[in-house]
């Protein structure tokens, strides 16, 4: 099913304004950077998402104060206008929310994913036309293409393969492709932080953020903070037949293929298998009881083809560090699809992404849900 596509952006001659998010990183530096010797008049846009107490400056982390200050560093060496937006209402709503409601639900989720498509796509580019920008670009590493028998826009892998971030863009709406850059897509990291330091741009050494942004110290201790009253409760831990294994501290604190920290010994090294919510039981098993031979994914957004009438083959990425599995992919009603294995696949979790792709294009991807190989 592989499709050719084309992806030189800088052949694209309607040269106009553009935002920019500018986190603060040497990603979105460089970015800016390049953009203005494309041509672009650019913008820069800084959101600010959260409060974090000024004390609380975390080198791999994003959007903190220091960051806001490197942003406007970077924009007023370049020359190009710097404005911060304050988004923290949305952020809570949006992303803090669901972060801490899936837990709730006994799913792990993926915070990254949510942020980018609910306020670093649109809301920031609803704002990136307020002030007359006709694209939105980010530092991500990935790019835009066009099917040169369709033409249809496609989201496609970065060229650094290490660095690609595509699995964190797929609930990007189809629509949106052509309103956004992404300058770093056919750069290595390493050149990258290289074209910045010859440019004086004081971020080119900066750390990557690696943290959730909103969360110092042990996600678990934010949870008990952010639940209050109804901070998760103990349980059962329990094996697959249901019989009790121990007491666990709360759903929220365990997250399928956990291994350490369980307080719960055995013949054999136990696993969190699966997480029951209803009757708040953590399920224990060995190694062989994570793998899955199928899944069930739902609110697929398919962002670079059309909803597909049949089935298809695809690579799966079950997580942003999994290489990748190759499945067959059913449609199903409402959004959701069917994923067979071609092999079994380790650690399937309800609530993380599911992406799909063939090839370099990304077709589209969705939310794993409870059910299969032990997850319920």
């Amino acid at each position: 099913m592989q499709q050719e596509t084309s992806t030189d952006q800088r052949t694209i001659p309607d040269r106009g304004r553009v935002a920019l998010a500018m986190s603060g990183g040497v990603d979105s530096s460089i970015a800016a950077a390049l953009l203005l010797e494309q041509g672009w008049d650019v913008v820069g846009l800084h959101m600010k998402l959260h409060n974090l107490p000024d004390e609380q400056r975390r080198d791999r982390s994003c959007c903190s104060v220091d960051d806001s200050l490197d942003a406007r560093s970077v924009c007023a060496r370049l020359g190009i206008p710097f404005y911060v937006l304050d988004f923290t209402q949305s952020f809570h709503e949006e992303v803090v929310r669901y972060f801490a409601d899936s837990y709730r639900q006994g799913l792990t989720p993926n915070p990254c994913v949510m942020c980018n498509r609910t306020i670093k796509n649109r809301l920031l580019l609803e704002k990136a036309r307020e002030f007359g920008c006709t694209r939105l670009a980010t530092g991500h590493y990935a790019r835009i293409g066009r099917d040169e028998s369709s033409g249809a826009w496609q989201l496609l892998r970065a060229s650094d393969s290490r660095k690609d971030q595509t699995y964190f863009l797929f609930a990007t709406a189809a629509g949106e492709l052509p309103s956004l850059l992404f300058p770093l897509g056919e750069l290595e990291k390493t050149e990258a932080r290289d074209l910045a330091r010859r440019r004086g741009l004081t971020t080119w050494d900066k750390p990557d953020s690696q943290e959730v942004c909103f969360i110092t110290g042990d996600y678990r201790d934010f949870l008990a903070g952010h639940y209050g009253s109804g901070a998760p409760l103990p349980g059962d831990f329990v094996d697959s037949a249901g019989a009790v294994l121990g007491r666990h501290r709360g759903l929220a604190y365990y997250t399928v293929g956990q291994r350490r920290g369980l307080g719960v010994s055995g013949p054999r090294p136990y696993y969190v298998v699966g997480l029951r919510p209803l009757e708040n039981q953590v399920v224990l098993g060995d190694e062989a009881e994570l793998f899955s031979t199928g899944m069930e994914v739902a609110g697929v957004n398919w962002v670079s083809i059309p909803p597909p009438a049949g089935t298809l083959r695809a690579l799966v990425k079950v997580r942003y560090s999994h290489a990748g599995a190759w499945a067959t992919i059913t449609p199903g009603e409402a959004g959701h699809v069917q994923v067979e294995f071609e092999a079994p696949v380790k650690a399937v979790t309800p609530g993380q992404a599911a992406v799909f792709y063939d090839g370099p294009v990304v077709l589209g991807g969705g939310w794993i849900t409870p059910g299969q190989g032990g997850l319920s």
